[in-house]
């Protein structure tokens, strides 16, 4: 079939068919590389992260679009079918998304049409059935995209626009595929529209794999903002439990101010969900301070749920008179009758204004640190946890003097990037001669956080000032 774009331009001559050979092999040799990265993508992600899915579609969806060039190629090359009256063509390969191409020219003088026998299998009809004319070809289109169908005609006949566009046809066996048409006016002598050719192919199955690999980009992106949410949602959470100060801490207390406290807690610079960190600050009603600071095992709007819970036992337990070691020997036992949340570490502290005394307990938490006149130590654990004949695990118990001037830190074990245990704690006693003086709590704290809190951060952190005024 001609396939001119005016009667007074020649036909383009077909290449030749080495030239063709060529482009196939071309294009062979690119799917064996497509393919050979596919397989190296796929070790990357599990088979039902959805990353994974996404890119395994679109890895599908190029392989398939090789084949149906390698295909089209092979076509072009072969040349087309003969035209009417033939036998049924064979079917296109499995797994092709395009069929071969079909091509049709209707003569708007003589009202004949012309099909290859390549459209006749697009449409699904019967072979030996005459082509379909103009006015008829809109029967096999579904009735909402036969005004597409007829604007894209009338353009092309009327205006001698280029027809460019899909539409949908319902096939005698029932199945509803989609076809995308280009076509263009032929021109006589005197300018006027003669006939219209154009070619066309079944892209069913290509938008399938193109809504395929929508849909797991959907997917994927919906997952984000799902983590996305939920990870903000855990940051409102935890900024309604945690005390809403970073700055100085104003308590109700009673007497004279003999704690000034700050904190300030440090949320991980990656997408990953909010943890159980927590640090907590109370005045007690015989005068003296609660401080608290630990994490929870587990992420997210769950656990730091649970983080109130836990806050209110610990400060429920300390109003009623218990010390830090009974305190944590407690908590132990509460969380041990629950599902969840799960104890990861936490230190407690006591202090006693009057005598300046700091009562402490820790359950797999770093010590607090003591600078004093410049200098920083870590204080001296108490004994282990002993266990308990009918009760559990008792919890050691330690006490500190602190002085006019001392600065306490307690934080939890992320809070130096790449560091933990002892090694954090060096970096933090490097601090020292930055943190003397006559510098407030929250100036202290601003200097820990200028010096670990920049750059990229794995883990969650919470750090707590207190430092002794009178």
């Amino acid at each position: 079939m001609p396939s001119h774009l005016s009667a007074d331009r020649p036909a383009a001559q077909p290449p030749g068919r080495g030239s063709v050979d060529a482009l196939i092999s071309q294009t062979r040799r690119l799917k064996g590389d497509v393919d050979a990265v596919r397989r190296d993508a796929e070790e990357d992600d599990g088979p039902d992260h959805p990353r994974g899915r996404w890119q395994r579609a679109l890895y599908d969806l190029a392989l398939h679009q090789l084949n149906d060039l390698d295909e089209h190629l092979a076509q072009l090359r072969d040349g087309p079918q003969p035209t009417a009256r033939t036998p049924e063509p064979a079917t296109p390969p499995r797994g092709s998304l395009l069929s071969r191409v079909g091509s049709a020219e209707w003569n708007l003088l003589t009202d004949e049409a012309s099909w290859s026998g390549e459209l006749y299998q697009i449409l699904g009809r019967d072979p030996a059935a005459p082509p379909l004319t103009l006015d008829e070809l809109p029967s096999l289109v579904l009735d909402e995209d036969r005004p597409k169908l007829t604007a894209m005609v009338t353009n092309c006949l009327v205006d001698a626009r280029p027809i460019d566009g899909e539409f949908r046809i319902a096939r005698r066996d029932g199945d509803v595929r989609t076809v995308h048409m280009m076509g263009e006016p032929v021109l006589d002598t005197d300018g006027s529209t003669a006939s219209m050719w154009a070619v066309l192919r079944d892209v069913s199955e290509l938008r399938r794999s193109q809504r395929v690999v929508s849909e797991t980009r959907d997917s994927l992106h919906h997952q984000r903002e799902a983590a996305r949410t939920e990870h903000r949602l855990a940051v409102e959470l935890q900024e309604a439990v945690l005390p809403p100060w970073r700055g100085s801490l104003r308590l109700p207390h009673r007497g004279p101010r003999t704690l000034e406290l700050a904190a300030r807690r440090l949320q991980a610079s990656t997408t990953t969900l909010i943890g159980g960190d927590w640090y907590d600050a109370l005045e007690l009603t015989d005068g003296e301070t609660l401080l608290s600071v630990g994490d929870l095992t587990g992420q997210g709007v769950g656990v730091t749920s649970n983080m109130t819970m836990l806050l209110g036992a610990v400060r429920g337990m300390a109003m009623a008179g218990a010390q830090p070691g009974q305190l944590m020997a407690w908590l132990n036992q509460l969380l041990d009758a629950t599902v969840q949340p799960a104890l990861g570490s936490a230190v407690c502290c006591r202090y006693r204004p009057g005598t300046r005394t700091l009562m402490w307990a820790q359950a797999g938490h770093p010590a607090p640190l003591l600078f004093r006149d410049g200098t920083g130590r870590a204080l001296n654990a108490p004994d282990g946890v002993l266990l308990g004949a009918t009760s559990g695990p008792v919890y050691g118990q330690a006490e500190e003097t602190l002085q006019v001037g001392d600065l306490l830190l307690l934080h939890t074990d992320g809070l130096v990037p790449g560091h933990t245990g002892t090694a954090a704690a060096n970096l933090l006693l490097d601090l020292a001669p930055r943190l003397a003086g006559n510098r407030s709590a929250e100036d202290c704290v601003r200097t820990v956080v200028e010096e670990f809190g920049a750059g990229e951060r794995a883990d969650n952190a919470c750090l707590l000032a207190a430092k002794v005024t009178s």
